[in-house]
C-alpha cells in the first residue's frame, strides 16, 4: 500500500499554506507615495516630523490613503500613500511638502522624493509577509555610471604623505631645506650629505609606500620620493571600494529599496536605484556624501566681542552648532575623517553618561596627542560638511593629553544622540570625486509592460506544459500540474521571504524553473509505465516508479544546481538574478516533483486493496499479444 504518515501531510499541507500566505503580498500591487527622509546627516525624522507633514496635507485638502510613519534601523521616514490612479495628486502632495518642511530652497532639511509602496493588507505586514523588490527593468527607477577620480586619489595620498614626511624628519630632529610637491613626486632639499643619508634611513624605514632616491643639483643635495606601484594600486582600489560603501551608507539611510550600488572595471560605479522616479533627486542622494573635520574652537575675548558686532575674525570661520548657535573655528584643520578608524557610542565609567568613543589611526594619534597637550582647556569641533556646507556635531571642552589613538567625547549627551553621533561620525566621506559619466531613466510604464510580458509568457508557458502533461498522462498529468502549480508558489514565497529583487532574468528563470520540474513528473510517470509493462501491479509500479526515478531525478538536478552555484559565484548584476531564482527553483522542484506529487497519488490511490488500473495513459507494449495494458 501507498501511504504516507500522517505527520508528511501534515507538513506538506503547512509548507504549501505558508507559501500561498507568503505569496499573496505580490498580487496587491503598488501605490504612488511621497516619502519623507533627512536631508541632512543631523536632521532627524520624528512623529513631529508625522505631524507637520499631516497638518499640511490637510491644510491643502488633500486627502491621502493613508500616512505612515516608519521606523527604520539607521533612521526613520515619513511616507504618504495614495490611490494607483492618483498620480496626480502625489505631484502635488510633493510640492505642498516641499514648501512644509524645508522654507529655504537653497538649504532643504529634508528629502520630499516620489516613491513607490506595496499595497499590502495590514494583516499580511504583521506577520512579515512583504512583496519581492522589483529591480530596475521591473519597477522603474535610474542608473548612473559613475567614473571614480582616480588622479586625484593618488595626490591625495601624496599630500597626505608629505605631512607624514614632514612629522617624521621633526620627530627624529632631522634638519631640511624644505618638501616641495612637483606633480606625483616630493622634492626633499638638504643642506648637507649628513642630515640627507640620516633621512634616508628613518624614510626608507617608515615610509614603505614611497620609493626614495638621492640627487644632486646644482650642488644641493636633494631627496626625490616618488609613490610605489603596488602603492599607487592599493590607493586606487581602496578608494573605489570605499565609495562604494560610503554611497551604501548614504543611500540605505534614505530608504531606497534595494539599491544596487556595484563597482564595474577599474575606475567605474554602477547605481541603480527601483522605484525612484525623479532623475534631479536621484543625484541628491548621490551628492549626500559628508566629510569629516577636526579644527578648535577661537573661544578668545576678541573673537567673540567681533562676532556679536557681526564679523568673522581673519583665520576663523563661523558655523552653526546642532542647536542654532554661532560657533567660530579656526581654519587649520586638524584631522579629516580619513584618520578615523571608528566610532562607537559608549558611557563613562566614572560619571555613566553618555560618550561617543573614537579609535584613530596610527597618524592621527600621534597628531591628536600633540594638539591636545597644547590646548588643554580649549574647545575642539568636529564639523560635519555636506554639500560644502559644514554644521559641528559637538564641541568638547579638552580636559587632558590624549594619546593612544583612543578618543572619548562627552557633555551633555543622550543615549539616542550618542548613538546618532557615532553613526555620523562613522559614515565616512568620498576617498575621490566622482562624475556622472551616464545616466538613464527607466519610467514605470515600461516596468509595467516588463512585467506584463514576463508574466505571460510564464503563465502561457504553464499552460501549454499543464496542457500536454494532462493530456499525455491523463489523471497523473493532473497531478503534474497540480505539483508544477505548488513549485511556482514556493518559489515565489520563498524569494518573497528573503526579500530578493526579481528581475526580468529572474522571471526567465521561473520559465525556465517550470520546464525542469516537469521534466521530474515526466520521469516518473515514464518510470511507472516501464513497471507496467513489466506487469507489476499498480501499487508496486506507483512504488517502484517513485523510488527508481528518485536517483535519476536527483542527479540531473544536482548538476544543474552545481552550474547555477558556479554563475552565482562568478556572475554579476543580470547574472546573479537568474542564479539566484534557478537554484532555489532547482531545489522547490524537487520538494514539489517528488513529495507533494507522491502526496496526491497516494491520497487518491492508496487506499484501494483491489486496485487494477492507472490513469497514466497509453502504456505501449512490445509484445502486442499480451494483455491489455493496467493504464487508461
Amino acid at each position: 500500500m501507498n501511504r504516507y504518515p500522517l505527520w508528511k501531510y501534515i507538513l506538506i499541507a503547512v509548507i504549501l499554506i505558508v507559501a500561498a500566505v507568503y505569496t499573496l503580498p505580490n498580487f496587491y500591487g503598488e501605490s504612488p507615495a511621497v516619502q519623507v527622509s533627512p536631508g541632512k546627516a543631523t536632521v532627524k525624522v520624528t512623529e513631529q516630523t508625522l505631524k507637520t507633514v499631516e497638518d499640511a496635507l490637510a491644510a491643502a485638502q488633500i486627502k491621502p490613503n493613508g500616512v505612515f510613519f516608519e521606523q527604520g534601523a539607521q533612521q526613520n521616514s515619513v511616507r504618504v500613500r495614495f490611490a494607483p490612479t492618483d498620480g496626480e495628486l502625489q505631484l502635488r502632495s510633493r510640492d505642498v511638502l516641499e514648501k512644509a518642511l524645508n522654507p529655504d530652497p537653497a538649504d532643504p532639511s529634508y528629502i520630499v522624493a516620489l516613491n513607490l509602496v506595496p499595497n499590502t493588507p495590514t494583516w499580511l505586514l504583521k506577520i512579515n509577509a512583504l512583496p519581492m523588490y522589483l529591480g530596475l527593468d521591473l519597477r522603474g527607477g535610474v542608473h548612473f555610471l559613475l567614473a571614480v577620480d582616480m588622479k586625484a586619489a593618488v595626490t591625495k595620498r601624496i599630500e597626505a604623505a608629505t605631512g607624514e614626511v614632514r612629522t617624521l624628519l621633526r620627530d627624529h630632529k632631522i634638519r631640511h631645506a624644505g618638501i616641495v610637491r612637483v606633480g606625483d613626486t616630493l622634492e626633499i632639499s638638504f643642506r648637507n650629505e649628513q642630515d640627507l643619508e640620516a633621512a634616508m634611513d628613518v624614510l626608507r624605514n617608515r615610509q614603505t609606500d614611497l620609493t626614495f632616491a638621492k640627487e644632486d643639483q646644482n650642488g644641493k643635495f636633494m631627496i626625490r620620493a616618488t609613490m610605489s606601484q603596488k602603492a599607487m594600486s592599493d590607493v586606487q582600489s581602496y578608494a573605489l571600494k570605499q565609495n562604494v560603501a560610503t554611497l551604501h551608507n548614504r543611500i540605505n539611510e534614505l530608504g531606497v529599496a534595494e539599491p544596487v550600488i556595484a563597482q564595474q572595471g577599474a575606475d567605474r560605479i554602477v547605481v541603480q536605484l527601483p522605484g525612484v522616479q525623479d532623475t534631479a533627486k536621484a543625484k541628491d542622494i548621490l551628492g549626500r556624501t559628508a566629510t569629516l573635520e577636526v579644527r578648535m574652537v577661537d573661544d578668545s575675548p576678541e573673537a567673540l566681542a567681533q562676532l556679536s558686532q557681526g564679523t568673522v575674525p581673519f583665520g576663523t570661520e563661523r558655523f552653526k552648532d546642532r542647536e542654532g548657535r554661532d560657533i567660530l573655528v579656526k581654519r587649520q584643520v586638524v584631522l579629516t575623517g580619513d584618520n578615523l578608524n571608528d566610532a562607537q557610542p559608549g558611557f563613562d565609567n566614572q560619571t555613566h553618561e553618555p560618550t561617543v568613543n573614537l579609535t584613530l589611526d596610527a597618524k592621527g594619534a600621534r597628531i591628536f596627542k600633540d594638539v591636545t597637550r597644547e590646548n588643554v582647556g580649549k574647545r575642539m569641533a568636529i564639523i560635519l560638511f555636506e554639500k560644502g556646507k559644514g554644521e559641528v556635531v559637538t564641541a568638547p571642552v579638552i580636559r587632558q593629553e590624549i594619546g593612544g589613538g583612543r578618543v572619548q567625547i562627552s557633555g551633555r549627551m543622550t543615549t539616542v544622540e550618542a548613538t546618532d553621533t557615532a553613526l555620523l561620525l562613522r559614515a565616512g566621506s568620498l576617498a575621490a570625486p566622482m562624475e556622472i559619466i551616464e545616466e538613464r531613466l527607466v519610467g514605470p510604464s515600461l516596468g509595467a509592460a516588463n512585467i506584463k510580458a514576463g508574466f505571460e509568457s510564464t503563465l502561457w508557458g504553464f499552460i501549454a506544459v499543464s496542457v500536454f502533461m494532462v493530456i499525455y498522462y491523463h489523471l497523473f498529468g493532473v497531478f503534474s500540474a497540480i505539483a508544477l502549480t505548488c513549485n511556482l508558489f514556493l518559489l515565489v514565497a520563498i524569494l518573497s521571504m528573503l526579500q530578493a529583487t526579481l528581475t526580468l532574468p529572474g522571471i526567465a528563470a521561473m520559465a525556465l524553473t517550470l520546464g525542469m520540474a516537469v521534466d521530474a513528473n515526466v520521469l516518473i510517470n515514464e518510470r511507472i509505465r516501464e513497471e507496467l509493462r513489466e506487469n507489476r501491479t499498480p501499487q508496486q509500479a506507483i512504488k517502484e516508479g517513485y523510488d527508481m526515478a528518485f536517483n535519476t531525478i536527483l542527479d540531473s538536478n544536482i548538476t544543474s544546481l552545481i552550474a547555477g552555484i558556479a554563475l552565482l559565484i562568478f556572475g554579476s548584476g543580470p547574472v546573479r538574478g537568474f542564479a539566484v531564482v534557478h537554484c532555489l527553483g532547482i531545489l522547490t522542484s524537487i520538494f514539489t516533483s517528488v513529495m507533494v506529487s507522491r502526496a496526491l497519488v497516494n491520497l487518491w490511490y492508496g487506499r484501494r486493496k483491489k486496485l487494477t488500473s492507472l490513469s497514466i495513459g497509453q502504456i505501449w507494449r512490445p509484445d502486442a499479444d499480451k494483455s491489455t495494458a493496467k493504464g487508461a
